[in-house]
């Protein structure tokens, strides 16, 4: 099991924002997170990562104990993660590869013919092997936004928290984002995508979790399998 949450509770400054969560995270699990703007959702996975610390009956994520969490841990929790954002927050002044090339040498990699290889692995699974010289200002959202899905699965994470990643992007985008995690999630990793946008949900087979009045319940997906003529 990825994530073991039970009888969790979060809060911010003493104001609680979660409470009595239960959540077991497994391989290939892709669970759409949704709820109104204010329910909890991006604290939720913040606390996945360790930004926000927690308190409850168990809280566990890749084996790692959120309740006793030490800050010298985070390293090592975090490099089993890859998180994405609603902005992509790549550096202007680097080009595409340049830009995985950082992250990679950051967490230790330095064979210069592994690291090419890795690059030309992730922008391929994303559809964008022809934009590695590319500064992100030449990039359209959802070019950028795919670049930093590249970025956040070079060290093959576990678990994938996405906050948001179609939040700043067209319909036509917005679905190619969701179909290239949920590909990621069938690979083997966990997908844990927060949205807004309740269309995205019928788009892939997916758990669903709603934040809602302080709680966390799981609902009913609306995919529909479509028949193979």
């Amino acid at each position: 099991m990825f994530v073991s949450y039970k009888n969790v509770d979060i809060s911010l400054e003493d104001n609680l924002i979660l409470s009595g969560i239960n959540l077991e995270v497994n391989e290939n699990d892709f669970i759409f997170l949704t709820g109104k703007v204010g329910s909890g959702k991006t604290t939720l996975l913040r606390s996945l990562y360790g930004m926000i610390p927690v308190k409850g009956d168990e809280a566990c994520v890749l084996d790692i104990d959120m309740l006793t969490l030490k800050h010298k841990k985070l390293p090592e929790l975090r490099r089993q993660l890859g998180i994405i954002f609603q902005s992509s927050q790549l550096l202007s002044d680097r080009t595409v590869y340049a830009n995985l090339e950082f992250v990679l040498k950051a967490t230790g990699w330095k064979n210069k013919k592994e690291i090419n290889e890795r690059i030309e692995s992730v922008l391929n699974e994303v559809n964008l092997s022809d934009k590695a010289d590319c500064f992100p200002h030449k990039l359209s959202g959802g070019e950028q936004q795919r670049v930093s899905i590249a970025r956040a699965i070079l060290n093959n994470p576990k678990v994938i928290i996405a906050d948001e990643p179609t939040g700043n992007l067209d319909k036509e985008n917005s679905e190619s984002i969701v179909h290239i995690l949920h590909s990621i999630s069938e690979d083997g990793a966990a997908v844990i995508m927060s949205t807004h946008n309740l269309q995205l949900i019928s788009l892939v087979e997916a758990r669903v979790l709603n934040c809602c009045n302080q709680t966390l319940e799981e609902t009913t997906s609306s995919y529909t399998k479509k028949k193979v003529e």
